[in-house]
């Protein structure tokens, strides 16, 4: 199973991004799905979630600009973010927990990364 996120780049404050990660391979089911972002000397943390039925758990700092979205039958989980602020700059990361073809067993599997940078 890999996730390739996709999305990030430069955007003035005030702006805005989508950001979107497609899980592939031998999937069988996804369940929760996540994003997570790291600052630079930060530890990585929460940003927001979303269950296969659709509900959305967001950090504080999301709540009223980022938007987090799923397609199940595309096995992709989309964050939408507004309003950005500088101090969102930072690695966004996606992470989902996958259930693989044949088995019942489910693994955290997490994408690469794609960096949103914030300035004027």
């Amino acid at each position: 199973v890999q996730l390739q996120a996709s999305g990030g780049g430069a955007v003035q404050p005030g702006g805005s991004l989508r950001l979107s990660c497609v899980a592939s391979g031998s999937i069988s089911r996804i369940d929760g799905m996540y994003w997570y972002r790291q600052a630079p000397g930060e530890q990585r943390v929460l940003v927001a979630s979303i269950t296969r039925v659709g509900t959305t758990v967001y950090s504080d700092s999301a709540k009223g600009r980022f938007t987090i979205s799923r397609d199940n039958a595309k096995n992709t989980v989309y964050l939408q973010m507004k309003s950005l602020k500088t101090e969102d700059t930072a690695v966004y990361y996606c992470k989902a927990y996958v259930a693989t073809t044949g088995s019942t067993r489910i693994v955290d599997y997490w994408g690469q990364g794609t960096q949103v940078t914030v300035s004027s």
